[in-house]
């Protein structure tokens, strides 16, 4: 009976932060894992629409092909369950930490409560790439060990039985059982991994709408910087130019458009997501006098100067970078780092003291 008719969905390749990215640039959610349906037509096997009457499956067609997979699909979820079952003991330790605790699952409310934690919700054959967090060992009434788990970012589980990680139906249940049984770090980090992600999506918010008029239909091939980690292509770089110049035909507008897109975002001068390092790199190609009449220009507002900040004390901002800096009028070094010793950010305010700070100071 072929098989090859069961189309997976993409398959993600890196999880952080309970989720992850798929090769096509999109998000991992749940909702996603599941068995897509198959094209009308297959390459192989030729099941499809006949004689105008409906789908007809032929022995080499999609719909045994289907069934059969969903058939492994709910082993595969409740096959951890069925181990549980059977289990007098977990020991539970830290990946890569010191300290364990050991709990008795010959309560059935015990037992019944780690397994619902535990619950696999789907098994979508993807491998996260770290090593994990907690190890599960799970032992017999005769001490035979029966499995060993490891859940990663309180979302997914790994089990040799498994192709891939699983995905946990509530992995809050799993990190509240430990929390309970006095392993609080997993709920703790989870908790700080998630508002770091919710931070990143505000700040994602805030740049996309600092974004300069004109250039709204590049966004996403900007932001796919950041999913692939690459960096922004000759070929891209020149189109956003040549529609920034479209746009704005005022050097000075165009340089304020630049500093206020800079600024926003996380505005730090390291550890900022590729993408937002885009603006800058459109500055380099600035003359130094176009930048200094747009912050000379009355126009200019403190977003502007977050812009000129991080622009001109990040690393390798210009290829003149020293002698431009050098070159700044005594008032504006003075405002820009007022502006970098006020933003709270440690290390902007390190840089900052670096290149603006006068050697009289």
């Amino acid at each position: 009976m072929a098989l090859s008719c069961v189309h997976a969905e993409p398959v993600p390749r890196v999880f952080r932060d309970g989720g992850a990215l798929f090769a096509d640039g999109s998000t991992f959610t749940p909702a996603r894992i599941r068995l897509s349906a198959c094209e009308l037509k297959c390459g192989r096997g030729g099941a499809g629409l006949q004689g105008g009457r409906g789908l007809r499956w032929n022995r080499a067609g999609c719909a045994p092909a289907v069934q059969a997979g969903r058939d492994r699909f709910m082993d595969g979820t409740t096959a951890l369950d069925g181990v549980l079952r059977q289990a007098h003991v977990v020991q539970v330790s830290g990946v890569g930490v010191d300290g364990e605790i050991r709990v008795d699952l010959s309560d059935p409310a015990e037992s019944a409560r780690l397994r619902t934690a535990m619950t696999v919700e789907s098994l979508p054959g993807s491998h996260c790439m770290c090593l994990g967090d907690v190890r599960f060992e799970v032992f017999d009434r005769d001490g035979g060990r029966l499995a060993v788990v490891v859940l990663h970012h309180g979302a997914t589980l790994r089990w040799g039985r498994w192709e891939g990680d699983a995905v946990l139906a509530d992995g809050r249940l799993l990190l509240t059982w430990l929390d309970g049984h006095g392993m609080p770090g997993p709920m703790q980090q989870f908790e700080a991994d998630r508002q770091r992600a919710e931070k990143g999506v505000e700040e994602e918010r805030t740049w996309l709408a600092a974004m300069p008029a004109g250039l709204e239909g590049l966004a996403d091939r900007i932001l796919d910087l950041s999913r692939t980690g690459g960096r922004p292509s000759p070929e891209l770089l020149a189109e956003l130019t040549d529609r920034l110049q479209l746009t704005f035909s005022d050097p000075v507008e165009r340089v304020l458009a630049l500093l206020a897109w800079h600024g926003s975002g996380s505005g730090r001068c390291s550890g900022y997501p590729l993408h937002e390092g885009v603006p800058g790199e459109l500055l380099g190609r600035v003359p130094i006098a176009d930048l200094l009449a747009g912050l000379a220009d009355p126009r200019s507002e403190e977003r502007h100067d977050a812009g000129a900040v991080r622009y001109l004390v990040g690393w390798k901002a210009r290829s003149h970078q020293k002698r431009d800096v050098a070159g700044l009028p005594e008032p504006l070094r003075a405002r820009l780092l007022a502006h970098a010793r006020s933003s709270g950010d440690s290390d902007k305010q390190r840089r900052a003291e670096r290149w603006l700070a006068s050697p009289r100071a």
